[in-house]
């Protein structure tokens, strides 16, 4: 005889199994979300400052110029010698993020809070030259001194801008000294109503 109690599951509970399954699934990769745009922030962020610490331990070791060029909306280009020399790498940011400056981070090299390393006033997303006008430049040499210059041989201090249009706390910036070649990172954080770098 056959036991009443060997049926399966009705259509029905089929369908509300389903819904359940699908409903959290839907919440998970809504909590998800957020974490991979800050990933892709974390990515942009790494992938710029490996670019420039790149170019100078090469010029160092190699013994010759390398010029690193960026243009938006997010590619880096390393070259030998000039910009139309031997490409050595191009890095291309994650698509969501950009080099831009987002409204509301800080504008003052003096007062604070004050922009990364006191550099210039958040006019350009890519402000190399600092101090040789008209500002905005977008390409750096590194030479096998260790020092950081431009292709007429200025010191050439800068800072560099990146996140996601709209997230103000995704802001990043690196910052280099043209004397040293030291290059250093920064991130955006919100204390009260107020927005500051922080060195990372």
């Amino acid at each position: 005889m056959t036991s009443s109690n060997s049926r399966g599951f009705s259509l029905l509970e089929l369908l509300i199994t389903m819904a359940i399954a699908l409903t959290a699934a839907g919440i998970t990769a809504m909590a998800f979300v957020p974490v991979m745009n800050q990933q892709q922030t974390i990515d942009a962020y790494n992938m710029t400052m490996t670019a420039l610490r790149r170019a100078h331990d090469q010029a160092q070791n190699d013994m010759r110029i390398y010029v690193v060029s960026f243009a938006a909306p997010g590619t880096i280009t390393v070259t030998q010698t000039t910009t139309a020399g031997p490409v050595l790498f191009t890095s291309v940011l994650p698509s969501s993020v950009t080099f831009h400056i987002e409204p509301g981070i800080p504008t003052s090299p003096t007062v604070s809070p004050t922009t990364p390393d006191g550099f210039g006033s958040a006019a350009f997303p890519i402000d190399f030259d600092q101090g040789v006008p008209p500002g905005g430049a977008t390409v750096v040499q590194f030479n096998p001194d260790g020092t950081a210059t431009d292709a007429a041989g200025n010191i050439n201090n800068g800072v560099v801008y990146m996140g996601q249009v709209g997230y103000l706390t995704r802001q990043r910036a690196i910052t280099l000294w043209g004397a040293t070649g030291r290059i250093r990172g920064w991130r955006l954080y919100q204390n009260g109503a107020v927005y500051s770098w922080s060195e990372q």
